[in-house]
């Protein structure tokens, strides 16, 4: 496991900023939330999530996906962990979600020690904080509070999560109407240091003829990289196979990703587009070039990104277990 890395005191300060700054819906979060009623949750959700991924490695990219595709649905809310028809977890989008069981296994523990008191929106951002700082990532000091939401539909999905094939300012669009910046976009783009995604996602870059043999259309990727993707996702390969976000460091999270964006080794075409656009080309070569000033960006966009759409009071409840709502 690589060393960590915490924010520095100008990070700390801009937490506490965030917090004071945030919109009425969020203020009911605050640094150490569970104290008095839980004082070992945070401990307990770090524990379910350093043994799930000391097992399985790929866990902290599941875990930290998990969350964008919460947060950018109704919010971080929990909304995605909702099992039944029609629901967030239906929508094709998600279907290659992971890092469930992680975060049931952590509700279970924390229902068994306080009960109904630690919400299932918290345990997501907890469990994707500490699976950044598993593979080398900073530690992010997180106000704590959310509620569990009761709504959970299919049909959000789609207009709400960034598509691979997206354009910057498709991109800079939808981050701005969960009120996030370009800078934003550019840093938490950064989660693609680790992870994996199926052929499927990155399709749309190559051709299959009628015989299953692939070619380059993307004339933007490196010809050696596109290669082995051809290899790895060739016509006989698995519906399940999985390819690395990340060629170069895939386990650790680091700054590897903006410097593979600019070797035109993004796996993405969203990756990709993130260096011919002027707006967003100067931070992806200031990151490829600066760990510790990548590091405290994540540290502030996570703090933004985490506190999208927070439900307080009856506009959420405490669920009692993760993938249902309350009777």
């Amino acid at each position: 496991m690589a060393k960590t890395a915490s924010c520095s005191d100008i990070c700390k300060s801009f937490l506490l900023l965030l917090v004071l700054s945030v919109p009425a819906s969020t203020v009911a979060l605050s640094f150490g939330f569970y104290a008095a009623t839980c004082p070992a949750a945070e401990f307990m959700v770090r524990n379910i999530v350093r043994s799930a991924s000391s097992v399985d490695p790929s866990v902290p990219g599941k875990l930290l996906r998990l969350l964008f595709h919460d947060c950018f649905v109704e919010g971080c809310d929990a909304s995605v962990l909702l099992q039944g028809n029609g629901t967030e977890r239906t929508d094709p989008g998600n279907k290659s979600l992971g890092g469930f069981e992680v975060i049931d296994s952590a509700k279970r523990n924390l229902e068994f020690f306080c009960p109904q008191t630690v919400s299932c929106a918290d345990i997501v951002v907890l469990a994707a904080r500490d699976a950044v700082e598993f593979t080398g990532g900073p530690f992010v000091q997180v106000p704590t509070g959310r509620r569990d939401g009761k709504i959970s539909a299919a049909s959000n999905v789609r207009p709400n999560i960034v598509d691979t094939s997206f354009s910057v300012d498709q991109m800079m669009s939808l981050f701005s109407s969960k009120g996030l910046s370009a800078d934003d976009l550019v840093v938490l783009s950064g989660a693609h240091t680790i992870g994996s995604a199926h052929c499927s996602a990155f399709s749309d870059r190559f051709r299959r003829d009628s015989n299953g043999r692939m070619s380059l259309v993307d004339a933007s990727l490196d010809g050696s990289y596109a290669n082995d993707l051809m290899r790895r996702c060739s016509a006989g390969a698995a519906s399940a196979v999985t390819v690395e976000n990340d060629p170069e460091t895939a386990a650790v999270f680091d700054n590897q990703y903006y410097r593979n964006i600019l070797s035109h080794k993004g796996l993405f075409q969203s990756d990709s587009v993130l260096i011919s656009d002027g707006r967003t080309r100067a931070r992806v070569e200031s990151f490829a070039e600066d760990q510790i000033g990548f590091f405290e960006s994540w540290a502030q966009s996570f703090l933004k990104l985490s506190s999208i759409g927070v439900k307080s009071g009856d506009e959420g409840e405490i669920r009692m277990s993760c993938s249902s709502n309350n009777v």
